[in-house]
């Protein structure tokens, strides 16, 4: 068995991994995610066949997260995917590291010093997309921005991530919010196995969240969408219940450190691979 950095062609079979196992990735997502960072995709390999996989990025000197954490059934029970946990993160050197697992590994995830912070809750059904006032698509130009008013969401620089993720391509847009002192809120949808992913949306109240997440919809329409709500959301999460969603999946939000503090306008997260 052989630990090592995953090949950037490698990725696509683990995203079908992980669409084997429920968790519905986009139709566009392989290159992203490589991009956030090229070096922080590792696998354990058995005469070079993959059997696991797992990602720790890191976005930028403070943080880190981890994600796409796979092990094929067969070789489950054998201590490899524990193997390649402790090999992955020691990429993370001092950074802090966020996690979204399933509650059932948070013992486990504590071992390794991974403390719970809340939880992530995905909500899923159907808005219809219409045009929003002062809601626009975002093109290159705006980049500048959306990076901007992501760190301060945040509380940590992600450009690498987020320069490729904004991109928009066939399968994934971004919009934006226009408001008096400026751009002040956007939301990308992108195209996955089943529907269509909504997230990140950061904005700076309900409103205009839900402007973005309605223009958002139009521009890749999909019978249902689906968004990852950080804890303390519950006006959104109220929202979208009144309109017909419903919880389907809560994982917990782990992190190994003293995580970054943004300034509460993150209203649905990128993604649980990465944050």
């Amino acid at each position: 068995m052989i630990l090592r950095r995953m090949r950037a062609e490698e990725l696509g079979r683990v995203l079908d991994w992980a669409a084997a196992e429920g968790w519905n990735p986009g139709l566009d997502d392989a290159a992203a995610f490589h991009a956030a960072d090229p070096e922080g995709f590792f696998v354990a390999a058995l005469d070079d066949d993959i059997v696991a996989a797992i990602s720790v990025v890191n976005h930028d000197p403070r943080m880190a997260f981890l994600g796409l954490y796979l092990c094929l059934a067969e070789y489950r029970g054998q201590g490899i995917g524990l193997a390649l946990w402790r090999h992955a993160l020691r990429h993370s050197g001092p950074r802090c590291v966020g996690l979204d697992g399933v509650a059932a590994q948070q013992a486990n995830y504590a071992k390794s010093g991974f403390v719970a912070w809340g939880d992530t809750t995905r909500w899923q059904g159907r808005l219809d997309g219409s045009a929003q006032p002062r809601v626009r698509r975002a093109g290159p130009a705006d980049l500048g921005d959306l990076l901007r008013l992501d760190r301060l969401a945040t509380g940590y620089d992600r450009r690498k991530f987020l320069t490729a993720w904004l991109a928009g391509t066939a399968t994934r847009r971004t919009v934006l919010h226009r408001g008096p002192h400026g751009t002040d809120g956007f939301a990308t949808i992108r195209q996955c196995r089943n529907g269509a992913k909504i997230g990140p949306v950061v904005a700076p109240d309900l409103a205009t969240a839900m402007r973005l997440i309605r223009a958002a919809s139009l521009e890749i329409p999909a019978g249902t969408q689906a968004m990852d709500l950080p804890q303390g959301r519950a006006d959104l999460a109220g929202t979208l219940s009144g309109a017909g969603f419903e919880p389907v999946f809560r994982a917990a939000r782990m992190y190994r450190g003293t995580p970054a503090t943004g300034n509460g306008t993150i209203f649905a997260i990128a993604t649980m691979e990465l944050g």
